[in-house]
């Protein structure tokens, strides 16, 4: 066992294994290649008697661990969103676990309220949510959205569904692009699946607003109660942008509950060319974004702003003796603005990034994002084996294979999905996919920190070599 006064001794080990991580990372397998239950079986099947050395730790973290990592920080990592990092945001990380504080309520780290508060503020000016919005940080965006179904529920029911169980009448609406966090927070809130509600969506896949109205009307005449609207800038599929001024004047005319799910999206906002895509989001009730995802702040931090705070703390203030305090209505008890009761010191990182970074530095590097992308779409778009699935947007590209002449759309999927097999267990690159209007296709998102562009180069030719691969 290492006494903490001996920390600094150890210290180098430490780093000197992170910094070699850092060195060789281009040069490992982007996706894990160990087969289930590889890292299981290497791992002793009880714990030790005997304390171990820190040496010993770290050769089978290098050894048993590394082999069954996927490497997200890879620059070559596309697939899904990415969950890019910052050295800014690590060495924050390293001190927040050093402290090591519970940050539930102000008097248990003033420090960690108010950096908090403050920061919420800081992203608040600078992506154009209006000012009587207040934020939160929550850990992922599936928290904070069931906090906004939650809410919702609680003013739909005049908070009496925490009193005396959820009513079967309550609906929630999305589109069919939705996030599947939204189906399993509509679960967890009691409302039930049933009660979900999918809007179709138009040729960009956004959600229909006419559609929407449509089925808010026949949910009234049937004894629903219409409760929660979740518009998504950026769906997980296609990134597609719903029409929030749209929505929201629906929701306005009927007192829904208007949640906007920017998960991944919203980093794009710190760009003010951008500010369109969240245009009416002043008659929005609550707005949620991930800085874990696209703005180089560790995994996890997600970033949750509402109109009215007080309809928030009455749905989830629950005051037990132990946590009374004579600061109480002066500050803010970030417990009661959420599921849990324990907090961590999530602002700490955002404070790091944002002065390492400065603004200027956070939109140069999204730019470059958003350039490299339209350099890999232009290079799909001239290929005679790929082709665009939608026009690119942010930095994200929908792409697939063309396949041979006459093939069925059948035969074109399955030729797609196993050109991606090829692709991924090369190691080269990782990409996922997801259906399209039936079809198969690949999403490809340039997001990570240090990525450039002899890194959408690499990508490139391992998607051609994948495809020499297939055909041969």
């Amino acid at each position: 066992m290492i006494d903490r006064k001996d920390f600094k001794k150890h210290v180098p080990q430490v780093i000197d294994w992170i910094q070699n991580y850092f060195d060789q990372l281009e040069d490992l397998p982007v996706k894990s290649k160990v087969q289930p239950k590889d890292i299981y079986k290497q791992i002793p099947d009880s714990m030790p008697i005997q304390a171990e050395s820190l040496e010993d730790m770290l050769k089978d973290l290098e050894e048993i661990i590394l082999p069954g990592i996927t490497h997200w920080q890879h620059p070559n990592f596309h697939a899904y969103f990415p969950a890019n990092s910052s050295v800014e945001s690590l060495y924050a990380e390293f001190i927040t676990s050093a402290i090591g504080a519970q940050c539930m309520i102000w008097d248990t780290s003033p420090a960690a309220a108010e950096l908090e508060e403050r920061m919420m503020e800081w992203l608040r000016q600078t992506m154009g949510i209006p000012a009587n919005f207040e934020g939160v940080i929550q850990d992922t965006a599936s928290t904070a959205s069931l906090v906004a179904i939650l809410t919702a529920r609680e003013v739909a029911t005049d908070f009496q569904s925490n009193e005396e169980g959820v009513p079967n009448n309550l609906r929630i609406y999305c589109s069919s692009e939705t996030h599947s966090s939204i189906e399993k927070g509509v679960v967890i809130a009691g409302i039930g699946r049933k009660n979900l509600k999918k809007i179709s969506v138009d040729e960009k896949m956004a959600m229909v607003p006419a559609e929407l109205e449509k089925q808010i009307l026949e949910d009234i005449q049937t004894g629903y109660k219409p409760t929660c609207v979740i518009a998504a800038t950026g769906t997980t599929g296609t990134v597609a942008v719903d029409p929030i001024k749209d929505i929201a004047a629906i929701c306005k005319k009927y007192e829904v509950w208007l949640h906007v799910d920017a998960a991944y999206a919203g980093s794009a906002l710190l760009l003010p060319e951008y500010h369109w895509m969240i245009e009416g989001i002043e008659d929005a009730d609550s707005f949620v974004f991930n800085p874990h995802k696209w703005l180089f702040t560790n995994f996890d931090c997600t970033v949750y702003f509402v109109k009215d705070v007080e309809v928030l703390l009455k749905t989830f203030e629950i005051l037990p003796e132990y946590l009374k305090t004579r600061t109480r209505g002066l500050v803010n008890d970030y417990r009661d603005w959420g599921v849990p009761l324990g907090r961590r010191f999530r602002a700490l990182k955002l404070w790091f990034m944002m002065r390492g970074f400065g603004l200027e530095g956070i939109q140069e590097r999204l730019r470059s994002h958003l350039s490299l992308n339209q350099y890999f779409a232009e290079e799909i778009r001239k290929s005679n084996s790929f082709e665009l699935m939608l026009e690119p947007f942010l930095n994200f590209t929908c792409f697939r294979y063309t396949g041979q002449p006459g093939m069925s759309e059948k035969e074109l999927n399955e030729a797609n999905e196993k050109l991606l097999d090829i692709l991924n267990s090369q190691g080269k690159v990782f990409v996922s996919h997801t259906k399209l209007k039936g079809a198969y296709v690949y999403r490809m998102v340039i997001g990570q920190t240090y990525i450039n562009q002899s890194h959408v180069d690499r990508s490139l030719e391992a998607l051609y070599e994948a495809k020499s691969l297939y055909e041969a």
